[in-house]
């Protein structure tokens, strides 16, 4: 059965992608959504869209706290991870109730520092 339209192929796709990539790059695309939801939780606040960047901010802090749930928390790193995620999720709050931009982009510079940090792991990680 062919799909109707293409929105419907390129979510078929998108969701193909997700099923089947590995762990790693599967964190990858959760700093990215992240970060995606985030930049457009700004712009709706800037055109003053309050159901919008209500919506968005909380996509964000879902993708935060799948993020969080996902720690093994035997390792020291998960342990300073949950803080990070913890101090993001306070900031998202924050902005979700006032509207701040201010908000978002602390948590911002966090969790693209972490996407950075995590895509340069995985290039030496192939490289082993």
């Amino acid at each position: 059965m062919a799909l109707s339209n293409p929105y419907n192929a390129y979510n078929q796709y998108k969701q193909n992608n997700i099923i089947t990539a590995p762990p790693e790059e599967l964190t990858l695309m959760l700093y990215n959504g992240t970060i995606k939801f985030a930049n457009q939780a700004m712009l709706a606040i800037d055109e003053k869209n309050v159901p919008k960047a209500h919506e968005l901010i909380l996509r964000t802090e879902a993708i935060i706290a799948e993020l969080n749930a996902t720690l093994d928390m035997q390792y020291e790193l998960s342990k300073n991870l949950r803080a990070l995620y913890e101090f993001i999720s306070d900031r998202l709050l924050q902005a979700n109730i006032s509207k701040d931009k201010k908000y978002i982009e602390e948590a911002l510079v966090i969790i693209t520092e972490m996407r950075d940090t995590w895509k340069e792991a995985m290039v030496l990680a192939k490289k082993k």
